[in-house]
């Protein structure tokens, strides 16, 4: 979908509440405060499905509203191109269509089609493409598709997960948390769990949990890492760097690539069963409350 919008959208939570609702996903644009809302929805568009979009816009003050379908009606298209040239600059409104593709007997790939965009934003978007496909760019794809390649191979994480330029992110299979490896300002490499607690409730109390037992977590670990809770009030994160640039030679773009891959498997050994067992903590502390 961010390739689709050619925006950097990183996920914060899937059926998150909106009063009595739930809304499908819930996203920001990376490294903004810019909230995005995802409304997908099977066959044509409804006018049902058009109120639950702006129902879950208000609800999370977005700055981006999607809506997903497998086709959408001309009076939809029409609603969202309204809202786009009645709102402010700041609020854009998009439709896409899903499409199924295959050529020959090559497996079927799913297509976004941008089907509803805000004024001049396609312009701006065409070059904004032809500006960034720089040799940089370049490196960090080339780099991440090994970087997956290796991970695959070893088996720690079950999904591919997804790139945002200079960084990669793994699922950690609980909402709202997931594992990075990434290239900093300042050449830095990093390896993160990132946990987002604007819209999950429990990841602050989670961190918390971890951070009680951080001299024996540190231990388990086995280097320094460093804690940051409730980072610019959106998320906490715990972090281990070293030097390094993806402008390195190959030889030395090959050792932080092993570097990256050690402290993967490393942070996910260490802090997967910890968090798993806070969670649970968490739901059962909930339950007694309750009863």
């Amino acid at each position: 979908m961010g390739d689709a919008l050619k925006l950097d959208l990183e996920l914060i939570d899937t059926e998150a509440p909106v009063g009595d609702f739930s809304l499908d996903l819930l996203a920001q644009v990376e490294g903004t405060s810019r909230i995005v809302v995802i409304e997908n929805q099977f066959k044509q568009t409804n006018h049902d499905h058009l109120g639950k979009l702006i129902t879950y816009a208000g609800g999370n003050d977005a700055s981006v509203v999607i809506w997903v379908s497998e086709a959408i009606r001309d009076e939809h298209r029409q609603a969202l191109e309204w809202l786009n040239q009645r709102t402010d600059t700041a609020t854009q409104f998009f439709a896409v269509v899903v499409e199924i593709l295959q050529i020959d007997t090559s497996k079927p790939a799913l297509n976004f089609k941008l089907v509803v965009s805000p004024n001049e934003w396609q312009k701006t978007q065409k070059q904004k493409r032809i500006t960034s496909l720089s040799p940089k760019r370049e490196k960090y794809r080339n780099y991440f598709q090994s970087l997956i390649d290796e991970i695959k191979e070893n088996q720690i994480f079950a999904s591919n997960g997804s790139s945002d330029g200079n960084l990669h992110k793994f699922p950690s299979g609980i909402s709202g948390i997931v594992y990075r490896s990434s290239f900093r300002q300042g050449d830095t490499v990093n390896v993160d769990i990132r946990m987002y607690q604007k819209y999950c409730e429990k990841r602050i109390p989670i961190f918390d949990a971890l951070e009680k037992r951080k001299e024996e977590i540190s231990e388990k670990f086995g280097s320094k890492l460093e804690w940051h809770r409730n980072a610019n009030k959106q998320q906490s994160f715990i972090i281990v760097s070293r030097d390094g640039t993806i402008d390195s030679s190959e030889s030395q773009l090959q050792e932080i690539r092993e570097w990256h891959i050690e402290n993967l498997r490393k942070l996910k050994e260490v802090f997967q069963p910890e968090i798993e067992r806070a969670l649970e903590t968490l739901n059962s502390s909930e339950q007694e409350d309750v009863v």
